[in-house]
């Protein structure tokens, strides 16, 4: 057995152990550090394959920010995870019927291409200019797709967490615009030698 298999196994081994331990977790802080965990691992599984331009954006975007954005998310937010622990054991059924079809397609798509990996159709270019050529010419719309589904995805959060607090003094702008002078200043006779 050669270096290469030896490390290969090895990451994927802490990268599948690591993806049980984001699911498994108690504590989501844990789950979010598996994550980490995770992502690196597959860095490392991306060397091995020749792809260093994405295993340097897997780590720079998705360890750098994505990861640590969902670590400062769950520490913030005041969410009672024993209740949805308890809910969530409703959904495992289907959880693991969705697991299932992925795993039945995937082992599918490598019986009917054995040995086969992403051909983008580009030779004798580098990573980097490989994937740039492929997303901006042959996969733009797909590309522009999912940039959409994203932006859609990102506005559904924002409105689905924003929440009216209590004890919080909020501007009102209609009710400032509609504001007369006759609201906003009183006139007062003040006899000379007395107080307001």
């Amino acid at each position: 057995m050669m270096v290469a298999d030896v490390i290969f196994y090895l990451f994927a081994t802490v990268t599948v152990l690591s993806a049980l331990g984001v699911v498994g977790a108690r504590n989501p802080v844990h789950s979010v550090l598996f994550l980490v965990l995770a992502f690196f691992s597959t860095a490392g599984l991306f060397v091995l394959m020749g792809a260093e331009f994405l295993a340097a954006i897997l780590v720079m975007v998705y360890m750098g920010a994505v990861a640590i954005l969902f670590l400062f998310v769950v520490m913030m937010l005041d969410v009672d995870f024993s209740m949805l622990r308890r809910e969530s054991v409703r959904y495992l059924p289907m959880g693991f019927v969705v697991g299932a079809v992925m795993l039945a397609e995937l082992g599918l798509m490598m019986a009917h291409h054995p040995g086969e990996g992403l051909h983008l159709g580009l030779d004798n270019t580098d990573n980097t200019l490989a994937i740039g050529q492929a997303l901006y010419t042959r996969f733009l719309y797909p590309f522009e797709v999912a940039s959409l589904i994203l932006l859609v995805a990102l506005i559904g959060a924002v409105a689905l967490t924003h929440r009216e607090r209590k004890r919080v003094h909020r501007q009102d702008i209609s009710t400032q615009l509609a504001r007369t002078k006759e609201d906003a200043v009183e006139l007062r006779k003040v006899a000379s030698g007395e107080g307001a």
